[in-house]
């Protein structure tokens, strides 16, 4: 009789992988590759077929769950150790797929693979992207020869790794709205800080506000900022963030996930802070928890004239946020959304950015 799936277990095996696999793409990890199968992945995944990867996908989530089903017969009628497919795709990879925003189709069996059939050279003929099926069939038997659950991973993280690159070639379109409380502003910033974003939001949030404040009070600053992971000497800038006002660079900041100790406080100073003379610098953070030799160190820097702080993005952005009002706020959700659609932003952001929005306005 047909074996079922714990769809349950199937999703979370599934978050993970996708988990994994975004965290690498942002760290710009490249994707593991297996030679036996490389070629057979880049042909199901440039196919105008997608019913075959998604078809995929559901076949190692139901291998994961159970090593005896047959993946080849995803249709319960099939009997012995047969699978329901069509039930796997509905209520696990499909699902998953539209709430990460991933192009796919409605589903496998109600496009292509109708009729009770089976994967195998046999189904050939009915289908029309036929060398892609044969890619698909080679990926199955490699799937079926696979003598641990470590290799069955490793094949299924390498799909969502491919799942999420097909995403990066779409267009991920970016949730807008007018009107936000300044509680639901706070909770948005802690929320995005909180996720993972290779640095990306944290520096989002802190220019956005930036800019607030800038068109707010009519200051006329020049706020410049750096790329992700680009070096400070490659930008031309003294810190990841200068914002100018003239030819004054008044404040410079340096935006940090991870704790700031006493040696890399030094090393700011001998590097950017002293020799370009600047007296005003950030430390922005995550929490205000930092070693206390960093602090005191800080605090000798004071003393001869350059005023060094860690300040907390998330306090900091919701004291401004109050600040500037409603309007200000609005400003801000326009702000961050127009960073977002910069070309060099992943996908990975605009969807978790659409998440988080509307989890807050929702709520």
């Amino acid at each position: 009789m047909a074996i079922a799936v714990d769809y349950d277990s199937a999703s979370e095996t599934l978050r993970e992988l996708f988990e994994q696999a975004e965290g690498a793409l942002l760290s710009q990890a490249a994707c593991p590759i297996l030679p036996e199968i490389h070629g057979a992945i880049d042909l199901v995944f440039s196919s105008n077929t997608q019913a075959f990867r998604e078809a995929l996908l559901g076949c190692l989530l139901a291998r994961i769950s159970d090593r005896t089903i047959d993946i080849r017969k995803p249709y319960v009628s099939q009997g012995e150790n047969a699978f329901n497919g069509r039930t796997l795709d509905e209520q696990v990879v499909n699902p998953a797929l539209k709430e990460r925003q991933i192009p796919s189709s409605m589903g496998p069996f109600l496009s292509v693979f109708r009729r009770s059939v089976e994967f195998t050279v046999a189904t050939r003929d009915g289908v029309r992207d036929k060398a892609d099926y044969d890619a698909f069939l080679t990926i199955l038997s490699f799937i079926e020869a696979c003598q641990n659950d470590d290799e069955l991973r490793d094949v299924a993280y390498i799909v969502a790794y491919r799942f999420l690159v097909l995403r990066e070639k779409a267009d991920v379109p970016l949730t807008r709205i007018q009107r936000i409380s300044l509680d639901q502003v706070s909770l948005l910033v802690s929320r995005l800080l909180s996720t993972q974003s290779g640095g990306r939001f944290p520096m989002y949030v802190i220019v956005a506000v930036l800019q607030v404040t800038d068109e707010r009070l009519s200051l006329g600053w020049d706020i410049r900022w750096e790329g992700i992971n680009v070096a400070d000497s490659a930008s031309g800038l003294a810190g990841d963030i200068v914002v100018s006002s003239g030819q004054v660079n008044f404040l410079v900041a340096e935006v940090t996930e991870r704790q700031v100790d006493q040696n890399r406080v030094i090393a700011t100073f001998n590097n950017k802070i002293g020799p370009e003379q600047i007296e005003n610098y950030i430390f922005f953070v995550r929490s205000d928890d930092q070693p206390e030799d960093a602090v005191a160190q800080m605090r000798k820097y004071f003393a001869q004239g350059h005023d060094l702080n860690f300040v907390v993005v998330e306090d900091w952005a919701r004291a401004v946020l109050a600040t500037v009002g409603i309007a200000g706020r609005s400003l801000f959700m326009q702000k961050m959304a127009d960073l977002l659609a910069l070309p060099d932003t992943p996908q990975a952001l605009k969807v978790a950015w659409n998440a988080e929005v509307s989890a807050v306005v929702n709520q």
